[in-house]
């Protein structure tokens, strides 16, 4: 019997499969109830947040703690924890939306937020016994007690499996010892529960361990760490020194430490791209106002066409990274639900489901990093010497945005992992990509006409479609050179992943971009049709000239003899625009709108 969710695009399916828009949720699909609890969160933000940033960046660690209680009172920690656990098990889609409104006002309070949240709760949903959940999770969803991540070592970073804490089981086989040092832990100063991951004995894999915080139990903190930003997110430094824990404290099984890390981290990608959306409004917000009321050679800075290129591209930017998270999220929901349906246990329900769009979790972390970092950057450009001042809000966004490029996993390190992950379905057999991507390689060598664009510029965004199928193309040419190239050794070559990665993306995004407003093109007025049409644009064309500029960066390494020239030229034609779009008009159109409204508008 077909259910409604074989409609939908699988994990990883977007890049050889094209979206009907009618399928995508998009932030216009938010029921009453999703749209009054983002109001509750909104007040909250402004009310214990906003209001107290000066608390903030003077490293108040407490207010950080009271703060995170509050929320916990108000059922915000626990969101999308089961009811049955004390949580309001609501949907994914419900969580990102929490995420999203409760982290946009201060990068301290949103990596709290986010790390207990996250992966010092979810790890125990996911992959925690009957006991355990009972026991501990409920106290999490409260905020009666705080939850911290243990993974990072001195010397295992991106290399989580390497790390050198160790377990060693008692003579009596009752507990084991953990003994190691863990670093950059967040929320460590007020954490009451550590998930912990250690190696037993000479496993290939490390093993994850609940251990509540016991200060006489051989646990000893550091001192709080002087960072760039988040100023009171809490991180330190935690020693374990024999410290006791009971057997049935394991997580999982032994051994899944580093499964159990790499899922609990598909978890916190996707929520930190959530992370930076409202963020990215707030920015976008202050800098618009800033540049309505700031005059220079008698005229508001607003008018200029150097300040209008730098809000365009900030209101575009933010407005992919929207659209392509709640795709996402809502993608991973429908699979879950889709996994329950046909008998699987919510617990397993939900791992398979994150563990199904991992890639998709990877592209969002860089993207929606990356677009925070740069949104904060033209903020402060906007205000002038005004931004580079400690009484602006420019440079705490800017200084906060900074770190989320670097955890959960670097943006490199993300960009490798998408590709890796992509070529390992594939050889699975989850994806036909290798045969796709041969197919068109071969049509294309035998007739690029096949893939020109032939529809009249009157059909709304045709030619946008058509790029963003050739921009697939164009990955499926480069995957598929690099794989005849360099075989199974394809992982090594980092800088070829990156262009790869980097075009991935735009793939996404662009997609996503156009998905959603194709899907709300009828519901909104001539004036609404034209602004969305405009970011269509704007971010399908940024897109094509940068994959070509990717492209090209490697063609003469991935081709043979003299190929690379006749594959540049494939390339510029797929790319090509048949009615050319007028950038400049794109970004004052988009421009102007936002410093109409006076705000992010959509």
């Amino acid at each position: 019997m077909k259910t409604v969710f074989e409609d939908y695009i699988k994990g990883s399916e977007f890049i050889i499969k094209e979206s009907i828009p009618e399928t995508v949720f998009t932030p216009e699909d938010f029921s009453e109830e999703q749209i009054l609890m983002k109001d509750s969160v909104k007040e909250f933000v402004d009310r214990e947040i906003i209001a107290e940033r000066k608390r903030f960046e003077n490293k108040d660690y407490e207010y950080t703690k009271e703060v995170m209680q509050k929320a916990g009172k108000l059922g915000f920690l626990g969101v999308g924890v089961p009811e049955e656990y004390g949580g309001m098990g609501m949907p994914f889609t419900s969580t990102m939306l929490v995420c999203e409104y409760i982290s946009g006002a201060n990068g301290s309070f949103s990596t709290a937020f986010g790390a207990h949240t996250g992966i010092g709760t979810m790890p125990i949903v996911l992959y925690g016994n009957e006991e355990q959940k009972s026991r501990y999770v409920p106290k999490l969803a409260s905020g009666e007690w705080f939850g911290s991540y243990c993974l990072t070592e001195p010397d295992a970073g991106s290399d989580a499996n390497s790390g050198k804490t160790f377990a060693k089981l008692t003579d009596d086989k009752k507990n084991y010892l953990i003994t190691g040092q863990k670093i950059w832990i967040s929320n460590a100063g007020f954490a009451n529960l550590f998930i912990v991951f250690a190696r037993i004995e000479d496993d290939k894999n490390i093993t994850a361990f609940i251990v509540p915080v016991d200060l006489n139990n051989g646990i000893a903190l550091g001192e709080e760490e002087e960072k760039l930003g988040i100023k009171a997110s809490s991180t330190r430094q935690v020693f374990f020194n024999e410290t006791k824990v009971p057997v049935q404290n394991i997580l999982g099984k032994r051994g899944e430490g580093f499964k159990i890390a790499i899922n609990a981290l598909n978890v916190g990608r996707i929520k930190l791209a959530a992370a930076t959306i409202e963020g990215q409004r707030h920015v976008t917000t202050l800098a618009v106002q800033y540049a309505n009321q700031r005059v220079q050679f008698k005229s508001p800075i607003s008018s200029f066409g150097a300040i209008q290129s730098k809000i365009a591209q900030m209101t575009t930017y933010c407005f992919a990274t929207e659209s392509a998270t709640y795709r996402a999220a809502s993608d991973i929901e429908n699979k879950i639900e889709d996994l329950k349906n046909k008998g699987g246990s919510p617990q397993n329900s939900e791992l398979k489901g994150f563990e199904d769009f991992a890639v998709e979790c990877s592209i969002l972390k860089v993207a929606g990093s990356d677009n925070g970092q740069n949104c904060a950057d033209h903020g402060i450009q906007i205000f002038g010497g005004m931004g580079y001042s400690c009484d602006s809000p420019m440079e705490m966004a800017w200084r906060d945005s900074r770190i989320a490029r670097i955890y959960e996993g670097t943006n490199e390190i993300n960009k490798m992992l998408s590709i890796a992950m992509l070529l390992k379905k594939a050889s699975k057999g989850e994806i036909d990509l290798i045969t796709r991507s041969s197919e068109v390689l071969n049509q294309i060598k035998k007739n690029t006409n096949h893939f020109e664009f032939n529809q009249s510029q009157e059909s709304a965004l045709a030619q946008e479609q058509h790029l963003i199928k050739n921009l697939k193309n164009v990955f499926l040419i480069l995957i598929n050179l690099s794989f005849q190239k360099y075989g199974t050794k394809l992982e090594y070559q980092q800088q070829i992943l990156m262009n790869m990665a980097d075009i991935l993306i735009d793939i996404y995004l662009a997609e996503s971009v156009y998905l959603r407003v194709s899907k709300n093109l009828k519901s909104l007025t001539d004036s609404e049709k034209n602004i969305q049409k405009c970011l269509v644009k704007l971010y399908t064309y940024e897109s094509c000239q940068r994959a070509i500029s990717s492209f090209k960066e490697v063609a003469i390494n991935i081709t043979k003899d003299n190929e690379h020239k006749n594959m540049l030229e494939i390339v510029n034609s797929l790319l090509s625009y048949k009615y050319n779009p007028d950038v400049v008009e794109l970004r004052r159109t988009i421009a102007k709108n936002v410093i109409q409204n006076n705000k992010y508008p959509f």
